[in-house]
């Protein structure tokens, strides 16, 4: 139902979009103040001392600390950050991460803030911190960052522009609905961490070598290994981009599924035909990265043509190994620390095949109870995917919310 606030509403044009007739235009510098951050030495930097709050502490919008760094100086009063004030990355090597920002909460203040940070204060904190997490500032920022230098200075964040409700009232309202939409994606990304350490305790439990298992080296139990190590376009006298057949790059192997998202190069019929020689993918195979990264495991989800790049594998399981069990074992940290301990490379670790093909692996003889292992982990598997899912789907919902709240579309009497 369309509340009779929202009926009545007209509009007008602004430097930041339409908004209601009786809100107002105003820049951060006349509702507020922003303040740059603490300079320290490494010599400052103590393993006790006053929290120096940074860019790593900001994490999806909250405060985290598990990266902290500490230093005993002399600090200025003006770097000890105040409950309710918005802390601001404003100079970081990732122009993504500029204006990610968190709101400083009782247990924080009294920290310090660095360098690269900046903190901005105001009695109207709360509406501007979700007015940083909403379009109409980010826009400001990346028309504000230049070529090469990922930085915006106090005079930036004091010259940006924010539609301002009339009441306190009406401000206090939308940061309220917004808050209560943030406790519950803060709930559902508790939880899914919740079950992501049960899940890691199962498989950590469900996979441990017991009696009647038995041991043997993966070219025991995989059918046929696949891989294009050598093969490119180019020495095959042909280019990437002249055809709908996807290539399945390590980027696109992520751990536990296939990431059609991450960029992927295409190729022809007639690439397919002179690159996929040693055999083709089927659903259900198992696709393992073999650098940058290492280690990653996925289901091939259909039995579409799918062209293997260099740093990937394909397993072809024996029938009396579970395909499920194999995928769970394979991301398990028992195998995974194998892994890595046969890897070689200084900076991207990668295994040979050959390698890999010698690795262990422990399993039931009984197929059955392979298969009765592999149901209990898909099923806290897909307890995982679900909130997952929903955690989506609140974020999208907050979106909506910023869009339709922060430009008074809709109104909150």
């Amino acid at each position: 139902m369309v509340s009779e606030v929202q009926i009545k509403t007209k509009f007008k044009e602004t430097e930041v979009g339409l908004i209601p007739q009786d809100w107002d235009v105003v820049k951060l510098t006349d509702i507020g103040e922003s303040i740059i951050g603490l300079t320290y030495s490494p010599s400052n930097v103590k393993k006790y001392g006053t929290l120096v709050l940074r860019s790593s502490n900001i994490q999806n919008g909250n405060l985290a600390f598990e990266d902290n760094v500490y230093v005993q100086m002399e600090l200025p009063q003006r770097v000890i950050v105040k409950e309710n004030d918005i802390l601001i990355c404003v100079r970081n090597g990732s122009r993504q991460l500029i204006g990610k920002c968190a709101l400083i909460d009782k247990k924080t203040s009294g920290s310090a803030f660095g360098a690269f940070m900046s903190i901005y204060r105001s009695e109207y904190s709360n509406f501007v911190f979700y007015q940083f997490q909403s379009n109409i500032i980010l826009r400001q920022i990346n028309a504000t960052l230049g070529a090469t230098i990922n930085q915006i200075t106090n005079k930036d964040l004091a010259s940006f522009q924010i539609p301002l409700p009339p009441t306190k009232e009406e401000q206090t309202a939308i940061a309220n609905a917004l808050n209560d939409t943030d406790k519950l994606i803060t709930q559902l990304e508790k939880l899914i961490a919740k079950k992501q350490l049960i899940k890691q305790g199962a498989m950590q439990e469900l996979l441990k070598p017991k009696q009647r298992w038995v041991t043997k080296r993966l070219n025991e139990v995989i059918d046929s290994f696949i891989d294009y190590r050598g093969v490119t376009p180019k020495k095959l006298g042909m280019d990437w981009g002249k055809g709908t057949i996807p290539a399945l790059s390590a980027n696109n192997v992520q751990m536990g599924f296939i990431d059609f998202e991450k960029e992927c190069y295409f190729g022809s019929e007639v690439l397919y035909k002179r690159w996929m020689r040693n055999g083709d993918c089927s659903k259900d195979d198992i696709v393992m990265t073999m650098e940058a990264p290492l280690g990653n495991i996925a289901f091939i989800p259909d039995n579409k043509k799918y062209i293997l790049s260099q740093r990937t594998v394909l397993l072809k399981p024996s029938i009396f190994l579970h395909k499920v069990f194999l995928r769970f074992y394979l991301s398990h940290s028992e195998f995974q620390n194998k892994l890595f301990e046969n890897a070689s490379g200084s900076t991207a670790k990668g295994i040979q095949r050959k390698t890999l093909e010698k690795l262990e692996i422990s399993f039931p003889s009984d197929f059955k109870q392979q298969e009765d292992i592999a149901e209990i982990l898909l099923d806290i598997e897909s307890e995982i995917s679900k909130c997952e899912i929903k955690l989506e789907k609140f974020k999208n919902i907050k979106q909506g919310m910023m869009q339709n709240l922060l430009t008074g579309k809709i109104r909150l009497a």
